[in-house]
């Protein structure tokens, strides 16, 4: 792990880059993480998000835009369909954007501050 400069978490969570080398791409798809990185092969199956980031989305994400469902109905009372095209989409880009940017976070942290790193 010496052998790499130091990431920071939080610019390798924003670019969702390979915490040790901070090029490589950290996701396959949407929300799956790579087994290793294409750039500098570190072994990324050991790390575990687990369910922090979608607890954190469901719980912070689903409070903000319940506030901003009720102030819109009581400050511009649109229709029913108004209201699903509107957060329909926002809620959904929204959750995406945070989960892939809390779980990268997470994982960032984790080849962080892991005493069993998994380099070779």
């Amino acid at each position: 792990m010496s052998d790499w400069p130091r990431q920071s978490p939080l610019d390798v969570a924003l670019r969702a880059a390979c915490p040790r080398c901070g090029r490589g791409k950290l996701f396959r798809g949407l929300l799956t993480v790579v087994d290793r990185c294409s750039e500098c092969d570190l072994d990324l199956r050991g790390n575990d998000a687990g369910d922090g980031p979608a607890v954190l989305v469901i719980l912070g994400l689903g409070a903000i835009i319940m506030m901003l469902v009720f102030w819109v109905e009581f400050r511009f009372e649109p229709p029913w369909w108004l209201h699903v095209l509107i957060w329909l989409p926002v809620t959904f880009g929204l959750a995406t954007w945070m989960l892939r940017f809390l779980k990268a976070l997470l994982v960032a942290q984790q080849y962080t501050h892991r005493s069993t790193a998994l380099d070779e």
